[in-house]
């Protein structure tokens, strides 16, 4: 690790003003450091963490200011194993198990991207002969579709996000990290890196 941009020589340029290259929106797990996991220093990152990276108004608001007010043209949602929230919302849709106060908010959350993408590794919904039925991802599946969800909630949701892309000026990558190897892969793509 090289350990950029971290000495005082770079908290003086970065006194007045920052230009990161990347949004980064991710779990806050205190596993799931990005500056640690991809080796970057002060101002590098604008980074954006909630448990179980779940998007609300002021999640977009702040990845909206870094792309708009900052020129970020990179959007990163970072997704990982063994992650709390995910293990959670799978358990409140197999068990009916929910969490008490304000965590459920979280699992409530999480819950809609692991039954809109289910089905396959793709996150094609397959066909059921139930149209009541739900049918979840494979365990293994679970972070990936919640990271994909997420990416394209995010592009949904925010008409800044979404006009950034169209325009060529930034994209959503989402990628998804294991913990045990300290390796990362990307997962989806909106827009061209």
């Amino acid at each position: 690790m090289a350990h950029p941009s971290q000495d005082a020589q770079r908290r003086t340029e970065l006194s007045s003003s920052q230009h990161p290259f990347a949004v980064l929106f991710g779990c806050s797990d205190s596993r799931l450091s990005a500056e640690i996991i991809f080796d970057r220093g002060l101002g590098d990152l604008f980074v954006v963490r909630t448990a179980g990276h779940v998007v609300d108004t002021t999640v977009i608001g702040s990845i909206e200011y870094g792309v708009e007010m900052l020129g970020t043209p990179l959007v990163v949602v970072l997704g990982h194993d063994s992650c709390g929230a995910i293990a959670a919302a799978h358990q409140a849709l197999t068990t009916g198990d929910l969490p008490r106060n304000f965590v459920r908010a979280v699992v409530d959350r999480v819950i809609p991207s692991l039954v809109t993408g289910a089905g396959s590794a793709d996150g094609a919904r397959e066909q059921s002969e139930d149209p009541r039925s739900v049918r979840l991802p494979a365990p293994e599946n679970l972070q990936a579709e919640h990271v994909r969800a997420t990416v394209r909630m995010l592009h949904s949701y925010s008409a800044t996000l979404a006009d950034a892309v169209a325009e060529g000026r930034c994209a959503i990558v989402g990628m998804e990290y294991a913990l045990g190897e300290g390796t990362a892969r990307v997962v989806e793509v909106l827009g061209e890196i």
